[in-house]
């Protein structure tokens, strides 16, 4: 009973997009679903769907390939290029192998063909959100471990001892004190970060973050992998792959939730899938 009543309190939580061009096809569609209780949007076109991305929590898209302007394989370019963790299901009467392709490259959670059987698509939806879920739940996992690694590594922790991994070379800090990149301000001495929005923000900010932020800001709308920042910011050589990700991953996420308007939906440290993080200009 109670798992149910979690179930369906998830669900009420959960706004879903549909993007179609044709209303006799999305409209059906967004309306079983709001029966089974989710919140709906709906989109006629792919800027019109990036710009509900971009106000919207969004936690799925589903997404029509083909579709006159902006098709959906530019869709989900942009789109996972502010929103790395929205779910998206794809739709297509023109199935291909170089849409299929296309689909598996920016790790679609499904692929189906139009018309779909509407039922059919809510397992999909389901199935899908669970593993975002999981993901997510990843996520703050490696933000904790983040954070352990960081309070091992700060100087200014009475229980520090030893580093968790030997640093084999920690660079100078340039000799810039105030960067100013777009509407972002960073004072390392202070560990302050200012966002010129409206109205403007200061956060404070850990040693870590603050290594990782300038070395964004220092090279703006430059990719930067995980061993990039990891050494150039944090001075960590030599360290296995999966704790430098791990260490680097948790620092972006807390950073964005400190100076993002919305950390969900990420627009000043952007992910490029497989490469690595860069700031946006802005």
């Amino acid at each position: 009973m109670s798992e149910a009543l979690h179930s369906n309190e998830t669900i009420s939580t959960t706004r879903l997009l549909i993007v179609d061009d044709e209303p006799h096809v999305r409209s059906p569609m967004a309306e079983v679903l709001r029966q089974h209780g989710y919140l709906v949007e709906e989109a006629a076109s792919g800027p019109e769907a990036l710009a509900t991305l971009a106000n919207q929590p969004i936690d799925l898209m589903v997404l029509d390939l083909v579709m006159p302007g902006m098709n959906g394989v530019e869709v989900i370019r942009r789109a996972r290029q502010t929103r790395p963790d929205l779910a998206i299901i794809v739709l297509t009467a023109h199935a291909s192998v170089e849409s299929a392709i296309v689909a598996v490259k920016a790790d679609v959670a499904d692929y189906m063909l139009k018309p779909c059987n509407l039922n059919d698509l809510r397992v999909a939806i389901e199935r899908a959100l669970q593993a975002r879920a999981k993901h997510l739940r990843h996520q703050r996992l490696l933000s904790m471990v983040g954070e352990v690694v960081e309070a091992m590594r700060d100087p200014d922790e009475e229980n520090v001892s030893t580093p968790l991994a030997p640093v084999t070379s920690v660079p100078p800090a340039p000799a810039e004190r105030i960067l100013r990149v777009g509407t972002l301000t960073l004072d390392r001495q202070k560990r302050l970060a200012t966002i010129d929005s409206d109205p403007s923000r200061t956060v404070e900010l850990t040693e870590g973050e603050v290594a990782i932020l300038a070395a964004l800001m220092e090279q703006p709308n430059q990719v930067l992998s995980a061993s990039e920042l990891a050494g150039k910011a944090l001075g960590y050589e030599g360290m296995d792959k999966w704790t430098v990700e791990s260490v680097v991953r948790s620092s972006v996420f807390r950073l964005r939730q400190k100076i993002e308007p919305a950390h969900e939906a990420p627009h000043l440290i952007c992910t490029v899938r497989g490469r690595g993080y860069f700031l946006a200009l802005n």
